[in-house]
């Protein structure tokens, strides 16, 4: 069973900066790309970046777009969220995720456990 396992949270400062990394115990073949959610408490979880893993396009929410950045190292089956600028709206649990061609950022099929990232004011 393919494993995603995330680390790097914790809790910083707004303005500060944070690095989650996400290593996959192995790549399946139906792998289209790789990505980063989070959910707040009492909202629903949303779409952050996304990276694919051949062409290496990327994608971002609005709301990090230019503070954010995605990145990925095929040959260690991990991907990286670079996070700048934190704001406070940012406190999240960010979740890794992988998506094949047939799933959805909503309904990804590979999730990990999720690690904490907390902004204070």
């Amino acid at each position: 069973q393919v494993q995603l396992v995330e680390s790097g949270g914790g809790l910083v400062q707004a303005g500060d900066s944070l690095r989650l990394s996400c290593a996959a115990s192995r790549r399946t073949f139906n792998w289209y790309a790789m990505g980063w959610l989070r959910q707040a408490p009492g909202k629903e979880r949303e779409f952050v970046a996304s990276i694919s893993w051949s062409g290496g396009g990327t994608y971002y929410a609005d709301s990090v777009k230019g503070r954010f950045t995605i990145s990925k190292d095929n040959t260690k089956n991990s991907v990286y969220l670079q996070m700048n600028t934190l704001k406070p709206e940012d406190t999240a649990v960010y979740y890794c995720a992988a998506k094949t061609l047939t799933t959805t950022w909503g309904t990804p099929g590979y999730l990990g456990q999720g690690t904490q990232v907390t902004v204070s004011s």
